[in-house]
């Protein structure tokens, strides 16, 4: 799915090294709980190599190398990749010139990672803008005002997040309820593991602690989301 365009618009205020280190640790943990697999060693490779003066693509390749050699985690590799562009926008990036982010090498490694990351680094950057300015992050807000989904030129995101959108007034905020439908409609949308999570993230932004606990309970067959939404909090907690 890659890099929404407006996403770039807010990379160059971006600071949370903590945050990203936060939600890394907080997603490969809840990996860890939920599968039994120790990713303390691969936590350690993971943020070398995001911390390395490598280029952006030897990062890529690095984090790569790391997954290639725990297959176990193939599944959680899209999501990492989001942490590394973050990492990128918010460190590397202070370090190269101004407009690098204009420039025909990014734009060639764009082209490049086009099929690299998932929607959830949208979501990340989505939740440090409403850090930054103070206002509880809000499922239509995302939808209609940072990825513009109502607009004629973004309908590759209207249709990524078409179930999101026809669901969205439509889910009981209870829990129970909610996950009932969510666990009905999730494989119909192209948001795969992230679906679920950016449902509770959106109808509990305030307790992410509580939305954790009712989450887990379905840990058996949801042992992917729960990742992702460890990461999500992982996140938030870390840009506190």
């Amino acid at each position: 799915m890659g890099l929404c365009q407006q996403s770039i618009l807010h990379v160059k205020k971006l600071s949370m090294q903590k945050a990203i280190q936060a939600a890394l640790g907080a997603f490969l943990s809840s990996f860890t709980q939920t599968s039994g697999i120790d990713t303390t060693g691969i936590l350690s490779e993971l943020s070398s190599a995001f911390k390395s003066n490598q280029d952006f693509m030897a990062k890529v390749a690095a984090v790569d190398k790391v997954i290639d050699a725990h297959p176990k985690l193939e599944e959680l590799r899209e999501y990492i990749i989001d942490l590394l562009f973050i990492h990128f926008f918010t460190d590397d990036v202070k370090k190269l010139e101004e407009d690098y982010l204009d420039s025909p090498e990014w734009e060639a490694i764009e082209e490049e990672t086009l099929d690299r990351g998932t929607e959830l680094l949208n979501v990340l950057l989505y939740l440090k803008e409403c850090h930054d300015e103070d206002i509880e992050p809000e499922l239509s807000d995302f939808l209609k005002e940072f990825l513009l989904v109502d607009e004629d030129e973004f309908q590759d995101e209207h249709e990524i997040y078409r179930e999101v959108i026809l669901l969205r007034n439509q889910i009981d905020s209870a829990f129970p309820p909610m996950m009932e439908v969510l666990m009905k409609k999730k494989d119909e949308s192209p948001l795969g593991s992230m679906f679920i999570p950016l449902f509770v993230l959106f109808y509990y932004p305030e307790e992410l602690e509580f939305a954790s606990a009712q989450l887990a309970k379905y840990a058996d067959s949801l042992e992917e989301e729960q990742a992702v939404f460890a990461m999500i909090r992982g996140f938030v907690e870390g840009l506190k």
